[in-house]
């Protein structure tokens, strides 16, 4: 069975409101569900390919940052 994560990402939240996208990334990060993290993967692809370079530089601050710790 091939699964087109992005495609299934994509068509489950056309439609979908800031709220909705919020309340859902902030469920998959509170319930700590492995099986969420492909979708959250897909959301930070969004974000990535979207954004300009000073945004793409304080994410990858961030993330060095945190991970740091």
């Amino acid at each position: 069975m091939n699964i087109d994560i992005r495609k299934s990402i994509y068509k489950n939240f056309t439609d979908t409101n800031e709220k909705e996208i919020r309340d859902s990334i902030e469920s998959s990060i509170q319930e700590q569900d492995e099986i969420t993290l492909p979708g959250l993967g897909v959301f930070f692809e969004i974000i990535w390919q979207h954004s300009e370079e000073n945004l793409k530089q304080t994410l990858t601050k961030l993330l060095v940052n945190e991970l740091s710790h």
